[in-house]
């Protein structure tokens, strides 16, 4: 059977916008990396243009004072309704942060690096406007892919609300937390929009037995992978505090100041690969080539993030490996999530085929 032309076009641009939304991790990766998270000191503005300026001769000499400023008022009235809302610890720890009060100084490179990862968000918002165009066919055929779509771009701005309260907190670790988590749950919900929107239209579904505990696995495989991203921004809040207050320099004496945070994530890797491989064996016993491509593609991701992160560990955290590190995590986290959706529809396709036979 032909697939529709809508179908196409939807699976097409929410795999675009699902490839965009892995650019803009591996950009802002990079941002983290070369310490340009604070390049622009505002928000949506660069230093309150919309073009951000090259030299340190456009800006005002007090500039420092007065985006300080800008933060601290916006934080002040951010504490507040957090305290209102009940989130004491998290409104006390906005003006605990020891750069809190601290102005970046003006770096023509790493401003521009952060306005460039601004721009590919800024790119993402308009992707995600056209997954939900494009899942309008859905309204009626499938309102869950719609909705999906729909969450998703909510969620986008959402995320871009959470963007300037990383800013403005200057980079608080729970802020960078819950941006790199609700960027996973953005991707997860676009995976399985695209793969749901396919369905009803693709032959090549192959029915496999329900294996004991698999699903137990996997999902497990995909939770602790998120924990260990999320861990894993923390280890990198610890090493920006640490670069930062030897101005990026001696990255050799790096590792040795780190705390159990950082030895408890690298431990933990262990634990994930023999998860991982003991995951893939279990797809490659079952008869559907999907489920060992995803096998496959989860045995590559585990290896090479295992790889980078020994890098980092052991050869003074070079800054071109740490953005790597971290989008193979994600994709890591989407192959995960799309070896869950798979195998729960081929399983559910056996019982579905095996029904009428119990039946007759």
């Amino acid at each position: 059977m032909a697939t529709p032309s809508f179908v196409r076009r939807f699976r097409f641009w929410g795999i675009l916008t699902v490839v965009a939304v892995y650019v803009l991790i591996l950009v802002g990766g990079i941002v983290r990396s070369t310490g340009s998270g604070m390049g622009c000191p505002d928000w949506p503005k660069c230093f309150g243009s919309w073009v951000p300026p090259t030299h340190i001769s456009q800006l005002p000499a007090n500039y420092k004072e007065i985006y300080t400023a800008q933060r601290v008022a916006k934080n002040q009235k951010l504490a507040a309704r957090l305290e209102r809302m009940g989130f004491h610890q998290v409104a006390g720890d906005i003006f605990a942060h020891p750069t809190q009060y601290i102005e970046t100084d003006f770096n023509a490179v790493k401003t521009w690096i952060e306005y460039v990862n601004r721009l590919v968000g800024a790119l993402i918002g308009v992707f995600v406007f056209g997954t939900v165009v494009f899942a309008l066919p859905y309204w009626r055929r499938d309102p869950v892919v719609f909705w999906l779509a729909f969450a998703s771009f909510l969620l986008t701005g959402v995320q871009g609300w959470l963007g300037s309260l990383v800013v403005s907190t200057n980079l608080l670790p729970i802020m960078v937390t819950i941006h790199m988590g609700l960027a996973l749950l953005i991707v997860a919900m676009l995976l399985y929009a695209v793969d749901r929107s396919q369905r009803d239209t693709e032959a090549a579904a192959e029915p496999v037995r329900a294996l004991p505990s698999l699903a137990l696995v996997l999902w497990s495989a995909v939770l602790l992978t998120f924990g260990q991203i999320v861990l894993g921004t923390q280890v990198r809040e610890q090493i920006d505090l640490i670069a930062a207050a030897a101005n990026y320099l001696n990255r050799a004496e790096w590792v040795a100041q780190l705390g159990g945070t950082f030895r408890f994530h690298r431990t933990f890797s262990a634990v994930l690969l023999l998860l991982n491989v003991y995951l893939a064996y279990q797809l490659y016993t079952l008869p559907s080539r999907q489920l060992h491509r995803l096998a496959t593609a989860i045995l590559g991701l585990i290896g090479g993030e295992i790889l980078a992160g020994v890098v980092l560990a052991y050869f003074s955290f070079p800054a071109a490996v740490q953005p790597v590190h971290l989008t193979l995590a994600t994709l890591l986290f989407g192959a995960q999530f799309l070896a869950v959706v798979a195998y729960h529809r081929a399983t559910k396709l056996r019982r579905q085929v095996a029904t009428p036979a119990v039946v007759a």
